[in-house]
């Protein structure tokens, strides 16, 4: 079975997300910080009239948090019924991958990115890591609505 992925960069690292759980790719649009979010919530943005919960990648992977520039790109996904931004440093491509060669992340020391990965997988000479939404949204649940 295939699967097609968008593969974007964070942090000079390359991941994918699948394209159905993708609702659109933004331009970077500055963020209005929230009180008393988590640590990796950069803010909100208004989004066509709705209030979008955006969150720092890096941050939420447990790396530097982004210093935000115009070149930077905010994913909109789909996660459980809600829409929440992801920061990312680019978009890249959009692949196709066969769900078999979908790799099992390794267990290496560095768990803060390990969770939330459904796995890795070897395209076009380069490995990526493969994130899994419902984990990322998961565990210290940022209550922002949307």
């Amino acid at each position: 079975m295939h699967r097609e992925l968008i593969t974007f960069e964070v942090a000079g690292q390359i991941f994918a997300l699948d394209i159905m759980a993708i609702r659109e790719i933004r331009a970077w649009t500055p963020v209005t910080p929230m009180p008393r979010v988590p640590h990796y919530v950069a803010g909100v943005v208004n989004l066509r009239g709705t209030v979008l919960p955006v969150i720092d990648l890096a941050a939420r992977l447990g790396w530097t948090p982004t210093e935000a520039t115009p070149r930077h790109a905010i994913i909109v996904c789909q996660v459980n019924g809600q829409s929440q931004g992801l920061i990312v440093d680019s978009v890249s491509d959009i692949v196709a991958l066969d769900t078999d060669n979908l790799q099992p992340p390794p267990t290496t020391g560095q768990e803060n990115v390990t969770p939330f990965l459904e796995g890795l997988a070897a395209i076009e000479d380069r490995m990526v890591m493969v994130l899994d939404l419902q984990a990322l949204s998961a565990s210290e649940g940022h209550a922002i609505a949307a």
